[in-house]
This record gives C-alpha cells, sequence and structure tokens, in this order.
C-alpha cells in the first residue's frame, strides 16, 4: 500500500555551516569589533551572545541570511527569551526544531481525517505516516497538508509505491 512520512528535519550540516560563516562575519566585521558579540552551535541549540539586544538583533539578522543563503528554512528556528548575563551582557538560546510535536501531529491527523480523502494518517514518533490506495490520493494529502500547516517547515519522505 502506498504510503509517506510527513517530517521536520532541518539540514543540520547547513545549520552549522551558516552558524560558522556567522561566526566569521562577527569577528571582521568593523561594528562588532571590541565588543562581545558571538555565535556558538551545541547540539541542536544556537546560542548568541552580545551587548545589548540590538546588537542580539544584529547577530540574528546575519544569521537568518546565511541559513537563507544556504536553503535552510528559518522556521526551524524557535527563538528563547534574552537572558541578562553578569554585567551588561545578554545571550539568546535559538533552538533548531527538530521533529513534529504531538499537538501538531494531531493537528495533521485531523486535517487529513476532516478531508474526506481515502487517506489514513498515523502518527509515529516525531513523523506522521499517510497511507492510501492510490498515488494521487496522496499527493492530495500532501498538497493540503503544504497548504494548510504554514507554521511549521514540513517536508515528505519515504514515499513508497
Amino acid at each position: 500500500m502506498p504510503s509517506f512520512d510527513t517530517v521536520c528535519e532541518p539540514n543540520l550540516v547547513e545549520v552549522k555551516n551558516a552558524v560558522e560563516n556567522t561566526a566569521k562575519e562577527i569577528a571582521t566585521r568593523f561594528d562588532f569589533k571590541g565588543t562581545s558579540a558571538g555565535i556558538e552551535l551545541k547540539d541542536k541549540e544556537i546560542t548568541l551572545f552580545g551587548d545589548a539586544d540590538f546588537q542580539l538583533a544584529q547577530v540574528e539578522d546575519i544569521l537568518r541570511n546565511k541559513l537563507t543563503k544556504r536553503e535552510v528554512d528559518v522556521r526551524f528556528l524557535d527563538k528563547g527569551a534574552v537572558q541578562k548575563v553578569g554585567g551588561d551582557k545578554v545571550k539568546q538560546v535559538i533552538k533548531v526544531r527538530s521533529g513534529i510535536e504531538s499537538e501538531a501531529s494531531k493537528k495533521i491527523q485531523r486535517l487529513i481525517k476532516d478531508s474526506k480523502l481515502k487517506v489514513q494518517a498515523a502518527i509515529q514518533g516525531d513523523a506522521v505516516r499517510v497511507t492510501g490506495a492510490k498515488r494521487d490520493d496522496l499527493q492530495a494529502a500532501m498538497a493540503l497538508i503544504r497548504k494548510e500547516t504554514t507554521d511549521l517547515p514540513l517536508s515528505f519522505n519515504n514515499f513508497r509505491d
């Protein structure tokens, strides 16, 4: 029976490259000389450092530009709150989303069920598997999911005939 998986997986290699390019640009930019502006990546968390909120916004803007150039969707980024770090320095942690949360997967499952398409959706861990009898029904389900779920950067893989 034909099926596909709906997943939310960033290209972590490209994310790492974008963070490294951002760090290079911060090191060479004149307006960041002598400041504590910086960026680092640990596992799936990007930490931005700066002297003020304004500087954090600049570092984040550079990061977004680098991610866009590397064709990584910026919707993968989940911004945290700005935290004070000793003195007048601030930091912000940005998590890189990976996997579909249970609420979002239930929403996708409900969407497919309400659409009256002849397909079934099953939640499998952090992915949603959609199965159906015809390839056309599966492609219609893909189009429906893309159209209705705009807050998550979803992709479809493991398409089987």
